[in-house]
C-alpha cells in the first residue's frame, strides 16, 4: 500500500471515528479547544497589534514579542476554558443521565476558576468584558421574568450617562482603578490633547518628535 492509500484510508477511519455517536460529547470538547485557539487569535491578534504599536514604547521585536504573547496567552486560556467546560458538561450528563441547567454554571464556575483565575491584564480584560454582558443580560431576564417592569421608554440613553459620567470621574479623580489599556486610551484622547507646541504636534503627531525643530 503506496503513502497516498495510507492517507485516503486513515482520513477514512478518522471520519468513521468522528461519526460514532457515544464519542460525541468528548469529540465536541477537542473541537472546542481548536475553536477557542482560533476565535482567540482572530480576537487578540489585531486588538494587541493596535494597542502595542500605539501605546508602547520599544524595539519592533519587543513590541513583536508583545503581540505575540497576548494573542497565545488568550488563545490558550479561550481554549482551555472552552475544553474544560464542554469536558466537564460531558462528565455530568453521563453521571446524571440528563442535561440539567446547573450543569453549565457548575461546569463553568471550575473552568473560570481553574482558567481565567488568575489575575493577569488578558483575564482581566475578558473577564470585564463579559461582566458587562452578563450585567446586561440580567437586566433583560429580570425584565422578561416580571421582576421589574418593562419600561415604555427607551433605558439606554440613561444608561450611557452614567456610565460616560462615572467612567471620565474615576480617569480624571482615581485614575488608578481603571485598567491598564483604558488609562492609555484615555490619556491619549484627554491628556495628551491638552499639550502641544506647534503644527507638528498639534495635527500631525500626538507628541512632538525629538528630530524636529
Amino acid at each position: 500500500m503506496g503513502a497516498e492509500e495510507l492517507v485516503v484510508a486513515a482520513v477514512r477511519a478518522l471520519n468513521g471515528l468522528l461519526r460514532q455517536r457515544r464519542l460525541h460529547r468528548a469529540l465536541a470538547a477537542v473541537k472546542g479547544f481548536r475553536n477557542g485557539v482560533v476565535y482567540g487569535a482572530k480576537i487578540r491578534a489585531p486588538h494587541a497589534l493596535v494597542m502595542t504599536f500605539l501605546f508602547k514604547k520599544g524595539s519592533l521585536l519587543d513590541k513583536l514579542k508583545a503581540i505575540a504573547l497576548a494573542t497565545y496567552t488568550h488563545s490558550r486560556n479561550l481554549a482551555l476554558f472552552v475544553f474544560t467546560y464542554k469536558s466537564l458538561l460531558a462528565a455530568q450528563h453521563w453521571w446524571q443521565g440528563e442535561k440539567a441547567q446547573f450543569h453549565s454554571f457548575l461546569a463553568a464556575c471550575v473552568g473560570g476558576w481553574l482558567v481565567f483565575g488568575e489575575n493577569n491584564h488578558i483575564n482581566s480584560q475578558i473577564n470585564m468584558y463579559l461582566l458587562s454582558r452578563v450585567l446586561f443580560g440580567l437586566s433583560r431576564l429580570a425584565v422578561e421574568k416580571g421582576y421589574f417592569p418593562e419600561t415604555k421608554r427607551d433605558p439606554f440613553p440613561l444608561f450611557a450617562t452614567f456610565v460616560w459620567g462615572l467612567v471620565l470621574w474615576l480617569f480624571e479623580y482615581h485614575p488608578h482603578t481603571l485598567q491598564p489599556s483604558l488609562q492609555s486610551s484615555m490619556t491619549y484622547l484627554y491628556e495628551d490633547s491638552d499639550v502641544w507646541h506647534d503644527l507638528s504636534d498639534f495635527l500631525v503627531y500626538n507628541k512632538k518628535r525629538t528630530d524636529t525643530i
